[in-house]
């Protein structure tokens, strides 16, 4: 039989992007279904589960109740420790499901940047992130689940990556931004942009410079990740 990853997207351009061709490529037929337009029960019984990023708050449920029906579908998931990744909010949803608190942070982290990995992190799926700057593009933050091991970090933020047991991966960044598609994410978000007073064509710029390096890492980091799954 063949192995179904369900995809959640909360926003259409915020989706697999470099992870799309080694999630195939292990041999998992990918189905996306979009938060809060289809029933989510399906995609939550699914052999693996990925949970995308978008521009809202897990605490926003009085705007988008739908979001209460993800958390409690997560979370009884999680309670399974069946193979789950969470990118930006997803992670955030991963660390709400579990009982940590998620919250607006005190700055906007949007820009490429370094993570900082703990020792966990260096001998995790995320070695080949190693000195290669990833997307960072978010306000919010959160605790550190309590069974929770802690991944990598950043200046801004110290939570940026987490895994629970083998299975459960959180990451708070974007290794999966594929720089060719970097249009689509400054069109989609350019509101938050001029709010942030970032410059679009000084991040546009910086993409291509770090393009290569995150193709060959993107890969790699959810290669390692699949390998491990129990």
């Amino acid at each position: 039989m063949p192995k179904t990853a369900a995809v959640i997207r909360h926003v259409m351009f915020e989706d697999l992007g470099l992870f799309a061709a080694p999630l195939v490529a292990a041999g998992y037929t990918v189905q996306y279904r979009d938060a809060g337009v289809y029933g989510l029960a399906e995609a939550f019984a699914a052999d693996l589960l990925v949970l995308c990023g978008g521009p809202i708050g897990v605490y926003q449920e009085a705007d988008y109740p739908w979001l209460g029906e993800e958390k409690r579908l997560l979370a009884t998931r999680l309670a399974q420790r069946r193979p789950t990744l969470g990118l930006c909010l997803g992670a955030q949803l991963i660390a709400a499901a579990l009982g940590a608190r998620v919250y607006a942070g005190p700055v906007k982290e949007i820009g490429w940047g370094t993570l900082t990995l703990s020792v966990d992190g260096a001998a995790s799926c995320l070695a080949p992130l190693y000195d290669v700057p990833v997307l960072h593009w978010h306000g919010d933050t959160f605790d550190l689940p309590a069974e929770a091991t802690l991944l990598a970090s950043s200046p801004l933020y110290p939570h940026q990556a987490f895994a629970v047991g083998g299975n459960v991966l959180g990451l708070q960044f974007h290794a999966e931004a594929d720089p060719a598609r970097i249009e689509q994410w400054l069109v989609g978000h350019c509101a938050e942009l001029a709010a942030a007073g970032i410059s679009v064509p000084a991040l546009r710029a910086r993409t291509a410079e770090v393009a290569a390096q995150v193709r060959a890492a993107a890969p790699a980091v959810l290669g390692g990740w699949l390998a491990q799954l129990s």
